[in-house]
This record gives C-alpha cells, sequence and structure tokens, in this order.
C-alpha cells in the first residue's frame, strides 16, 4: 500500500519511519531532504504553554496535495510527504514534517524549503497560543510572506 502524501494527524510521528516509507524501493533517490518543525516555547517576546492547531478537514489537504503537485512540476521530484500535527501541542512536540525525495540534493532542499513556505502562509490551518496574559490567535510573518514571494507566489489568506 502507498504512503499518503499528505497526513494531517494529532499523533506524533518518527522521523526515520516516515522517511524509510517514503524512499523505500526506489532506487532512483539519490537525495532525501527532511525539515521537522517544532514547537516552540516563546513567541513574539512571550513564553508559550501550549499551541493550538485546527484545520479544515478535506479542504487542508487538497490544498496541500496541489502544492506537492506543483512542487514535482517546478523541481522534478520524485516523492513528497507532509505530516501535520492538530490539537493541542506542547514546547519540544514535533509539529510539522516535509520530507522529499529526488534525484539530486539541489531539488530536494528546493522542494522542501517551497513546501514548507507554503505551509507557513497558506495552508489552512489556524494556530492559538497560551501565553501568560492569555490565548492569541498567530498570523503568517512578513518574514514568511516574503520567503513565499521568491517563488512567484503571493500571499493570499490574509486580508
Amino acid at each position: 500500500m502507498a504512503q499518503p502524501r499528505v497526513s494531517i494527524q494529532i499523533a506524533d510521528f518518527n522521523l526515520a519511519d516516515e522517511v524509510g516509507l517514503l524512499r523505500a524501493q526506489d532506487a532512483r533517490v539519490g537525495a532525501v531532504c527532511c525539515f521537522v518543525g517544532t514547537v516552540r516555547d516563546r513567541n513574539e517576546g512571550a513564553s508559550v504553554s501550549t499551541l493550538e492547531l485546527e484545520h479544515y478537514p478535506g479542504m487542508t489537504e487538497k490544498a496541500i496535495e496541489a502544492m506537492i503537485d506543483e512542487a514535482q512540476r517546478r523541481f522534478g521530484i520524485y516523492a513528497a510527504h507532509v505530516i501535520h500535527r492538530v490539537g493541542r501541542l506542547r514546547p519540544f512536540d514535533q509539529i510539522v514534517l516535509v520530507a522529499v525525495t529526488a534525484a539530486h540534493r539541489g531539488e530536494s532542499f528546493q522542494a522542501c524549503e517551497f513546501l514548507m513556505d507554503y505551509l507557513k502562509t497558506q495552508a489552512p490551518f489556524w494556530k492559538k497560543e497560551q501565553t501568560p496574559d492569555g490565548a492569541r490567535w498567530v498570523d503568517a510573518r512578513v518574514a514568511d510572506d516574503a520567503a513565499l514571494k521568491r517563488w512567484g507566489i503571493g500571499a493570499t489568506n490574509r486580508g
């Protein structure tokens, strides 16, 4: 059974297992690039005790699938797998995995970065942090929007 390209889940993931599944039995693979994002204990000068993520089931997966298709078109990668966790997470918890296989490192690095820039700005997730001053919603940063623009994509998820 083929590994799904997008997994939105509450459960944690094991990096070695996920990479092993992604590159299994594909002798063409010469490069695997992975990004693992974790929950920080601080954001915008405040301590963060938890980060709660919500998504729109079906819509989120479809949007990420479309960006994987675009990464394959742009960079000629063989495969990609995106795991994004939802629910309540704490500092040190893994939150996201982007793993990409390609023939060469350049394409795998570019595709991994392209997908991560998309996830940070465009994927339909809503994030709420718990701080000493109460809960607050988290928006993408200006730097995230600038990173997306270098790929020729403008930020569209905010007014």
